[in-house]
């Protein structure tokens, strides 16, 4: 009898406990949901951005791999933590894009899929300030919008990886839009 082939999440579970046969059956099936990511990304980037998906995605990956400490919960947990990486990896090819050029503008993003800052750019390093702004003050909303902006989360997905119900990541969501569009236009 065959058996089916293991879940995403047993997958997971086995490499936070050191197997590393289960990342190499891992990659192959979550790497065209990372292309997927992080082509959506950089459609929000400037167009002659010199970053592409592939590249975002094997630094995503390579830093994946030094993430030794963390217990996977699930397949929402695993694209969570990409998502929060794709986001550290874009800033700070913004941060020494800027410094490259003296007084270059920041990279401009679209918020959009739902989200509608009013359809226009946002400062990515503006937004990524702002952040860091609602981290300190609270902590659930950043790691909500990261979810679902960065990490193109469902309300349910985002759901199960805080352990809070939709109708609450919902509302958190909507209060936190709310707060970055106006600590964006300051």
């Amino acid at each position: 009898m065959n058996s089916a082939p293991p879940t995403i999440t047993q997958l997971l579970v086995e490499w936070s406990k050191g197997n590393q046969g289960a990342l190499d059956q891992l990659m192959p099936r979550v790497y065209d949901e990372l292309r997927r990511l992080a082509r959506s990304y950089l459609r929000r980037e400037r167009p002659d951005h010199t970053l592409q998906a592939t590249a975002l995605v094997h630094e995503a990956y390579i830093r994946l791999m030094d993430q030794h400490s963390v217990s996977w919960q699930n397949r929402a947990h695993f694209f969570g933590i990409a998502s929060q990486l794709m986001r550290r990896i874009l800033v700070n090819h913004a941060l020494a894009r800027g410094a490259a050029k003296r007084g270059g503008q920041a990279p401009k993003l679209s918020i959009d899929e739902g989200v509608s800052f009013e359809q226009r750019d946002v400062d990515l390093l503006a937004l990524d300030d702002a952040l860091k702004t609602m981290e300190t003050l609270d902590p659930r909303q950043a790691r909500i919008v990261e979810l679902r902006f960065f990490g193109g989360l469902s309300i349910e997905e985002t759901a199960e990886v805080v352990n809070l119900s939709p109708a609450t990541v919902k509302r958190e969501w909507s209060t936190a839009k709310l707060w970055l569009r106006r600590q964006i236009a300051k």
